[in-house]
């Protein structure tokens, strides 16, 4: 049924006056001319490094000169009736044993209509669960020693203790929104023009792996109205699905930068349902990781570009550095270990980051680029900056860590250059910047409110600065020579 779907959407002509919107869904490299950078910019390399579950305040709430907290807001029952009081942050190991709910209702429950008291009283466990409050654990830092690469990057290059996420939500809407800017599928006429059935995806699918891929025929994708009513009651995860998109409709940046001829891949890992399934067995169903944002897109998964830009595993991303094969623009994605996550039982995490960064910083393309370190969700944790805003689909989300490491950023006053920006962002301001960048126009979503990062971080007049190697645990060689993992599946 799929195979004769990709025929059938192979020959429609998706029809919105433009020759991007005009064209096959399944066209790579439409336009016979490619654009060009922006004037004056020397970046011809965006890489945007996706990490997991972590507010801004777990990370770096004791950063010299970031918004940052040492005692965090709770509501607790005294008697009849809840009252708040003060709870110290406490030290902690990156490694947390348990995951802690992040989906839509648990950011509710802990913005509290802007108290941002209500972190301990979300359940642990992944998005679905229900059960005993998380209670105090919560409200913590990772100690320094843990994740000393992350410090030592905010310490020469920019940190962002402003960075939010697009929706209060986990982690299957917020890989859509750096990929896309936001995740509403009803074209009534707009999604920047709500009506009441304007409707955004929340939460996570209800089978994984995410997207096209998902194994069960009858899954379903949770929706979110105007009103933050959630029902899961959405469409497949698939976005030939998606009633008002179908056949590629439901545009991401893959179809911007294909126009416009710009080069891009997604690195991920591999994800299998089977049992007993590795890379040396071999996996034949092991087509969509389970944090791939391009297999909800039908387009992608069943096109060409699942093979050419797709690019699995993650590490692959090594070899196209030291090859001379970086695209323009990159997404990758962490295995589990390597992905802060709580409830893993290591956390490679710090090393991977440094590794991805260590390996552009010492190549021939330094001088080109720009890495972006991002965590896609809150993971749970408390945080203390109240949201700026909330837009009918429950955002701004929670603060989450942001780095910008490129040879054009600001330098700060600290010993080691570094500087902490406070400018409000959000995901789409990444993906602002790339669209700036390349004069690629507007994907017409949260891109149209979001603020430019590089704008504000990045200074082409300067002269390029110098990169020093970020010391961490393991090197590149360790994560290439590690067997591949293959991911079986760990909702959000």
């Amino acid at each position: 049924m799929r195979d004769a779907l990709v025929l059938a959407a192979s020959l429609v002509v998706v029809g919105c006056g433009s020759p991007l919107l005009n064209a096959s869904p399944f066209a790579v490299g439409l336009p016979a001319t490619i654009h060009t950078r922006a004037a004056q910019s020397p970046i011809a390399h965006v890489v945007i490094v996706i990490q997991e579950n972590r507010s801004f305040d777990d990370l770096f709430a004791l950063f010299p000169g970031a918004d940052g907290a040492t005692r965090g807001l709770m509501e607790v029952k005294q008697g009849s009736k809840y009252v708040d009081q003060w709870e110290t942050l406490k030290p902690h190991a990156l490694i947390m044993p348990k995951d802690v709910q992040h989906c839509h209702a648990s950011f509710v429950t802990s913005y509290d209509d802007k108290k941002m008291d209500g972190f301990n009283l979300v359940p642990v466990g992944a998005c679905a669960a229900t059960g005993k409050p998380v209670g105090t654990v919560v409200y913590q830092y990772v100690e320094e020693s843990q994740i000393e690469p992350y410090w030592d990057i905010a310490q020469q290059w920019v940190l962002a203790d402003h960075m939010f996420q697009t929706q209060g939500s986990g982690s299957f809407t917020a890989h859509q929104d750096l990929i896309r800017g936001g995740t509403c599928i009803t074209a009534e006429p707009s999604c920047q023009s709500p009506s009441s059935k304007t409707e955004s995806l929340v939460n996570g699918p209800s089978s994984w792996p995410w997207g096209c891929d998902a194994q069960e025929k009858d899954a379903v994708t949770s929706l979110i109205n105007i009103y933050g009513q959630v029902e899961r009651d959405g469409p497949f995860p698939c976005s030939d699905d998606f009633p008002d998109y179908g056949s590629g409709g439901y545009k991401t940046m893959r179809d911007l930068l294909d126009a416009a001829g710009v080069s891009w891949k997604y690195y991920t890992p591999c994800f299998s349902d089977q049992d007993g399934c590795s890379p040396s067995s071999g996996c034949p169903d092991c087509d969509g990781d389970l944090l791939n944002a391009f297999d909800v897109i039908y387009p992608v998964r069943y096109g060409p570009e699942w093979t050419t830009n797709i690019s699995m595993p993650e590490t692959n991303i090594f070899n196209d550095i030291s090859n001379g094969a970086l695209p323009a623009v990159s997404w990758v994605i962490p295995a589990d270990d390597d992905s802060d996550h709580p409830g893993q039982k290591v956390d490679d995490g710090p090393s991977w980051v440094a590794s991805v960064v260590n390996a552009i910083g010492e190549s021939s393309y330094w001088n080109s680029s720009v890495v972006f370190v991002v965590w896609d969700d809150w993971g749970g944790f408390y945080d203390n900056a109240v949201p700026p805003f909330q837009d009918d689909f429950g955002g701004l989300g929670f603060r989450v860590p942001a780095l910008v490491i490129s040879p054009y950023d600001i330098a700060g006053t600290s010993s080691k250059g570094g500087y902490v920006s406070h400018t409000q962002f959000e995901f789409a301001s990444i993906l602002k910047f790339v669209e700036s960048n390349w004069n690629l126009g507007s994907l017409g979503t949260t891109d149209v409110r979001a603020r430019n990062i590089g704008k504000h971080v990045l200074d082409y007049n300067q002269t390029a600065r110098s990169f020093t190697a970020i010391p961490s645990r393991y090197s590149a060689q360790y994560f290439e020579s590690r067997p591949p993992t293959i991911q079986h599946g760990d909702p959000e």
